[in-house]
């Protein structure tokens, strides 16, 4: 697939939303007719209904996908910040455990020469 012919998750969700506008102007079209003085006309309150049906299902399937890819998504699954940080911790206990050892040392060192 050419990345021209690729789409976003925001880029579907957005024809989502215009297909929903599509769908309530078919449903008001259809009320129109209905409240049209010489009767509606069948072949038009037919097509609107037909196409309404159709987008509702696609609007249906189309969000349910995008529900799905949004639970598949995980962004921080190789992210290596917890570990890193983690270790920047261990490293810098050690140098203070390091720190305190040599005092220890030099004290010992003192007390020993007095």
């Amino acid at each position: 697939m050419d990345p021209q012919s690729q789409t976003t998750s925001l880029q579907r969700l957005q024809n989502v939303e215009k297909r929903i506008v599509r769908v309530l102007e078919l449903a008001g079209g259809v009320m129109d007719e209905m409240a049209n003085p010489s009767g509606p006309r069948k072949e038009l309150v037919n097509s609107h209904c037909s196409e309404f049906m159709q987008s509702v299902k696609d609007i249906q399937m189309t969000l349910r996908e995008e529900i799905k890819s949004a639970c598949e998504y995980r962004p921080f699954e190789k992210c290596d910040y917890v570990p890193r940080i983690s270790n920047e911790i261990c490293c810098k206990k050690l140098e203070y455990v390091i720190a305190q050892v040599d005092e220890i040392k030099r004290t010992i060192d003192e007390y020993s020469e007095a």
